[in-house]
């Protein structure tokens, strides 16, 4: 790559981005939306999952143990989500659009702790310091929105948080991952790669190769652009290579999947409508009746790509992938709504409630490497996202799943449940926390003193809306059914985020 025409053409994007706001705006935000919220959730404590937070940090505060932290179980679940929603009465419409907060919830032997801390962006402080929304959203207009330089200035960092050689990052799907202290969860500011790849997009969801190495993309079409940029980090946190995926027509994508010898991209067709007063995602329309297109790119050859192509699939999240028998399969979370797919939980952020069916399936994509051929399969099993696996996996064969879901009966239109899925053995083992308990994804931990793949726990936040708090549960992640091993519960409730990541103690 010339890395001077590189940044030439990423800050030429940029431009691009900053000098069309109207990429940014989407349904108008008044002065009344906090108050017409806040009267909702009075009538109905759901909606404390998308309540704005209003300080900028929590804690440190011990939680309440229920039941017995187990043996070996040690280290700190860090996690992240929107959670910063109204400034002077103006509330977002768009999920997305919330200012990132960092979690940290620390286990001990006999004790929980729990921190959380506003990431501390260019965009959050500016606009703490206004006391307002100074800058273009995602999903929601800005009255006399500023103008913007580049990516950053309007970076989130509220998706997702991963570990780099001890560095603790927040993620957001456009613009550069912030770095912030592991422990006070202090925001020490935004990571450069490389000098000419500054403020690049580092998507949220990297994926961690066995040496400790992560593989991550950054979509150039939402600078104005098109194509893919391909990272690859070391375990010692600095750039190994970098590369640009050209893209021949625009294609959405949330997350990407990893078999041991490939990455594997699938682009959900999309156009963008015209018209002043649309946001991205307002103006995003994905066009269902083409296929979908999918790369598959060699890790050891990123510039040689094999293209496949599917019926349309609406999907941010992959679970397993493997290659068997000339074969990739990769599973995946398929939306059936594409409103929903397009704005998530939007009733939800209005105070108003949408309906109780969640339209999702865990399925398979089939890429046949030799006929060049690309089919979906159903499993069967609906309702669920968020899925996670252990990646001790076998190389060749489906893991075990594990992922939140929602069981009747269920107060809210939201997950209430956790549920451990072996297709290869058709088995589900299921939790149901409770009519009232909103659940969010449980992430495997591996039993250091065991070396079984799928030895090990599950940890998953949770709220609990009828009580006013959240907490966080430790499972047995081979016997899910059986229910927590233990929970720990604060004095208070937070809002609902989006991922996590597990720093185990040595």
């Amino acid at each position: 790559m010339n890395r001077r025409h590189f940044l030439r053409d990423v800050m030429a994007a940029g431009a691009a981005f900053a000098l069309a706001p109207g990429l940014l705006r989407a349904e108008v935000a008044q002065a009344t939306d906090s108050e017409r919220f806040a009267r909702a959730l009075a009538k109905q404590p759901w909606l404390a999952g998308w309540k704005s937070v209003d300080r900028a940090a929590f804690g440190p505060m011990q939680a309440t143990i229920e039941g017995r932290l187990p043996k070996g179980f040690a280290g700190t679940l860090y996690r992240n989500g929107p959670a910063w929603f109204e400034r002077a009465g103006f509330r977002y419409r768009h999920w997305f659009d919330g200012d990132g907060m960092l979690h940290a919830w620390r286990f001990g032997e006999r004790s929980v702790e729990h921190r959380a801390r506003m990431v501390g962006t260019s965009k959050f402080s500016r606009e703490q310091q206004a006391g307002r929304f100074l800058l273009p959203a995602a999903g929601t207009t800005i009255a006399d929105a500023i103008p913007i330089r580049n990516n950053d200035d309007v970076n989130t960092a509220n998706t997702a948080v991963i570990r780099v050689d001890g560095r603790l990052l927040a993620l957001w799907e456009g613009g550069s991952a912030y770095e912030l202290e592991p422990d006070t969860l202090s925001t020490l500011g935004p990571v450069s790669w490389r000098d000419d790849l500054v403020a690049a997009p580092f998507s949220a969801h990297p994926l961690v190769e066995r040496d400790g190495s992560l593989w991550n993309f950054g979509s150039l079409d939402l600078l104005g652009g098109s194509g893919l940029l391909l990272w690859h980090i070391g375990a010692d946190g600095k750039l190994i290579r970098s590369a640009t995926l050209p893209t021949s027509s625009p294609g959405y994508l949330h997350s990407f999947a990893m078999t041991e010898r490939h990455l594997v991209f699938l682009l959900m067709p999309y156009r963008l409508t015209q018209g002043q007063g649309a946001a991205f995602f307002e103006r995003l329309h994905f066009e269902s009746a083409q296929p979908c297109r999918i790369a598959v790119v060699p890790k050891d050859a990123l510039d040689a790509p094999r293209w496949f192509e599917v019926e349309f699939g609406a999907v941010y999240h992959y679970a397993d992938a493997y290659e068997r028998n000339g074969e990739i399969v990769v599973g995946a979370a398929r939306h059936g709504d594409l409103a929903e797919m397009r704005s998530p939980m939007a009733a939800a952020m209005r105070g108003e409630r949408r309906s109780d069916v969640l339209e999702t399936e865990l399925v398979s994509l089939h890429l046949d490497l030799a006929r060049g051929r690309a089919r979906w399969q159903g499993s069967g099993v609906r309702g669920i996202e968020f899925p996670t696996f252990d990646r001790r996996h076998d190389i060749a064969a489906p893991a075990r799943l594990f992922a939140p879901l929602r069981t009747e009966p269920a107060s809210a239109p939201y997950f209430n449940a956790v549920a451990a899925i072996d297709l290869q053995r058709e088995r589900r083992s299921v939790h149901r926390y409770g009519s009232d308990i909103l659940v969010e994804e449980h992430v495997f931990v591996p039993n250091p003193a065991g070396g079984r793949v799928g030895e090990g726990w599950l940890v998953g936040t949770l709220l609990d809306t009828r009580r006013g708090r959240s907490g966080i549960a430790v499972l047995d992640a081979e016997h899910v059914g059986d229910g927590p091993l233990a929970q720990a519960w604060l004095p208070y409730a937070m809002p609902l985020g989006f991922h996590g990541t597990f720093a185990a103690r040595a």
